[in-house]
């Protein structure tokens, strides 16, 4: 990618699960997208998704997800402790690797434009693409929230929206879009009920009311799990640091006689940030970026085998994705690869002159498949963490329970047909591989036979990962999808099989 722009927008839902996934799908629709992290807060009634991509689709991607929420989510029945005015809140485009800060400033600009226009959003410039001072501030920016600024965006010249009508959008509200460097969205946990305390801290810590500079912070109440929090953005944490923050609340916590029970990150973090912690807590002397393993390879190794070996990083890792349905999808997707690889060592050859027009076929399917597994890779690791997330809504009311038993059977459902889609794709796998054992290249029948077993391991390995789900959903689906991935078991036993003998008896002759 040439120029790599992330974003980061924040919407006005954390509770209904459905909801966050189709905004989440429409950013994703484009392939070049890479949606990284999605994340939800039923107290805060707010999630947070971070995607990346090249800067012009990453712009187009930012407005799909803009035009569903705005479908999806009315601001006029949201409640939640943070701060909003919008259905998308905040949409902040930011420079990654080479790209400037100042090219993410034109980015928002023409987002803002187009949200303005299309969508009749009002709309406000915030950071570092604010058109006033006064408006560089997010805080100053949302003050009063959607229902204060719906009170004054006609009324008062200072709230006029830099694109856009002067007036609020009656479900959307209006919107933040910006240009910032990469921030930490970083919370820490106290153990009181008492949300002034949280609230005195998060005063006594925030540059605006004369705490640490670049550090943003409120406090809020947790009620599902009886606590209080303090919610920040650390906007530059090599200008302050995470120790330095945490330190401080630490102090001010030990005033009140209050514990910090536990910290999180919310969204992704820059890994100098974390090394920072652990060499200052550690008191490590004479340490180098160098030491770290992962910096030494990413400089050794080629960008394809650095992700190949990221991934399997992340599968060895304690995090539960990716796991089995991934793997096995990739084992689908190697399959695949391995049997268009036979395909074109034999088209255009005149010794199989005959068989031409059949490798061609199954070079087109192959590189089909291949896509289609590659993409179940992700899928896979998104619906298990759609399922998670759906375990972890609200209970308090009546209807909060309501919604999370039917988003946990939307989600458990998705789990299921993700790994079934894997099993079934990896059967037509097979097909393919049995297609060029059987009339390939001689000299890589053995990558045909390979290409078998892996796309078997795919169908048994999806196989499992279906039937551990089918408990999770109502017994009309589950004969159906139990149905599915038995025959898509039987079908794989008798393609290995075939398969197989073919492999074996063209490499006697050979």
């Amino acid at each position: 990618m040439n120029e790599l722009v992330e974003c980061v927008p924040n919407f006005s839902e954390g509770r209904n699960l459905s909801v966050v996934r189709a905004i989440a799908a429409e950013i994703s629709s484009d392939r070049s997208i890479r949606l990284l992290d999605q994340e939800m807060n039923a107290d805060h009634n707010r999630c947070v998704i971070t995607f990346v991509g090249e800067a012009e689709a990453v712009v187009e991607a930012a407005l799909r997800g803009v035009r569903k929420a705005t479908e999806l989510i009315d601001l006029r029945r949201h409640r939640g402790e943070h701060p909003r005015m919008g259905a998308t809140d905040v949409l902040p485009f930011v420079p990654i690797g080479a790209t400037k800060l100042e090219r993410c400033v034109e980015l928002a600009r023409s987002a803002g434009e187009r949200i303005g226009s299309e969508l009749r959003i009002p709309v406000y410039l915030y950071e570092a693409a604010a058109t006033r001072p006064s408006r560089q501030n997010l805080a100053d920016v949302r003050r009063g929230e959607y229902e204060g600024l719906a009170r004054e965006i006609g009324t008062n010249p200072d709230r006029a929206p830099d694109f856009g009508p002067a007036a609020i959008h009656a479900g959307a509200g209006a919107i933040a879009v910006g240009a910032r460097m990469p921030l930490l969205a970083f919370n820490v946990n106290l153990g009181t009920k008492d949300v002034e305390v949280a609230k005195r801290i998060a005063k006594a810590i925030r540059f605006q009311t004369g705490g640490l500079r670049y550090v943003k912070a409120l406090g809020f109440v947790l009620q599902e799990r009886g606590i209080v929090q303090i919610s920040m953005n650390l906007v530059n944490t090599w200008g302050t640091p995470i120790q330095r923050v945490f330190a401080l609340i630490q102090d001010e916590a030990d005033r009140y006689g209050v514990p910090i029970v536990g910290s999180e990150v919310v969204g992704l973090v820059v890994q100098d940030a974390l090394v920072d912690v652990a060499e200052h807590y550690l008191k490590i002397e004479n340490f180098s970026r160098d030491q770290i393993l992962e910096n030494r390879l990413a400089r050794r190794i080629g960008a394809t085998e650095q992700s190949v070996a990221e991934f399997l990083e992340e599968v060895a890792s304690a995090a539960p994705t990716p796991g089995g349905g991934s793997v096995s999808a990739l084992a689908g997707a190697l399959a695949s690869a391995l049997s268009a690889m036979v395909a074109r060592l034999t088209i255009g050859k005149q010794k199989y002159a005959e068989h031409e027009a059949s490798m061609r076929e199954a070079e087109g399917k192959a590189v089909l498949l291949q896509r289609e597994l590659l993409d179940l890779v992700q899928e896979d690791a998104r619906a298990y963490e759609a399922f998670r997330s759906a375990s972890r809504l609200s209970q308090r009311t009546p209807e909060e329970v309501l919604l999370r038993e039917r988003s946990l059977v939307e989600a458990a459902r998705n789990a299921t047909s993700v790994p079934l889609s894997t099993a079934e794709a990896s059967v037509r796998a097979l097909e393919v591989a049995l297609q060029v054992a059987s009339f390939g290249n001689q000299n890589a029948v053995s990558d045909a036979g390979v290409a078998a077993w892996l796309a078997r391991s795919g169908v048994e390995g999806a196989a499992l990962n279906v039937r551990i789900n089918l408990n999770d959903l109502p017994a009309a689906e589950r004969e159906e999808f139990a149905s599915r991935v038995e025959r898509s078991l039987a079908q794989a036993k008798e393609l290995h099989a075939s398969c197989v003998a073919q492999v074996d008896r063209r490499m006697r002759v050979a």
